[in-house]
């Protein structure tokens, strides 16, 4: 069964209201949408491709009161040292993973990404690693832009802020394809609702996450995985 988008296209809408305080504007161009890119979504048009198997990368949907969240492990297919990326709401699959989870990743401290955290934490004996521009207590905070380490994977961190204030994005490379762990910063068609600040979304977003490969795989916090280069086509935010 597909994952359904996150947003439809009222969503996007509303969501581009919002964030230029332009309530009851429904014109795309005005608000900064590409509209033929809008319509192809309200159509039930456009899902990202199946991207198929992805050794090294294992996903989790769980639901979280009437919506679902994604969490991630990835890791190395060699060696089996993994990393988790955020909790979802059950952390039970990822338990069940024949890997070793050594770190655990977070890409901000919203409920739904962090609500297993300390059952991960105590059945793993990692830690756990959050932006130090987030309000969290519970992990260890880092400057984005540190490097990590994941059996021969390397992590390397953007700060993708605007939708919280420390947002962070995770950059993997070792696997067949590199992969961006996002968060809420951008989903498949769409993106984080801009909740601090939506200029600062839709900046971070075109600079830490659209200039990486166009083959980089986006691990979202809801709906399912797309790529850069869908992105680029088939985001209204972006096209």
């Amino acid at each position: 069964m597909k994952i359904p988008l996150e947003d439809n296209s009222h969503d996007i809408v509303g969501k581009a209201q919002r964030g230029l305080q332009l309530p009851g504007e429904t014109d795309p161009g005005k608000l900064g949408l590409n509209a033929t890119v809008l319509r192809a979504i309200a159509q039930g048009a456009w899902y990202p491709n199946d991207l198929g198997k992805i050794d090294g990368l294992a996903m989790f949907n769980t639901p979280y009161g009437d919506m679902t969240v994604n969490a991630y492990v990835i890791f190395d297919p060699v060696t089996t040292v993994a990393a988790a990326f955020d909790t979802g709401a059950d952390c039970s699959g990822m338990l069940q993973l024949n890997v070793k989870i050594q770190q655990i990743f977070l890409t901000h401290a919203h409920g739904d990404h962090i609500l297993d955290l300390p059952r991960l934490k105590k059945a793993t004996g990692a830690p756990a690693y959050i932006g130090d521009r987030e309000d969290f207590d519970e992990a260890q905070g880092f400057a984005a832009g540190r490097q990590f380490q994941v059996g021969k994977l390397k992590v390397e961190t953007r700060l993708t802020c605007g939708h919280s204030r420390g947002g962070i994005t995770y950059v993997v490379c070792g696997l067949t394809h590199p992969v961006a762990v996002v968060g809420d910063a951008m989903f498949a068609g769409s993106m984080g609702g801009g909740m601090v600040s939506y200029e600062d979304a839709l900046r971070t977003n075109r600079e830490q996450i659209l200039t990486l490969p166009d083959d980089t795989i986006l691990c979202c916090g809801h709906g399912p995985l797309t790529t850069v280069g869908e992105e680029k086509l088939h985001n209204p935010f972006f096209a």
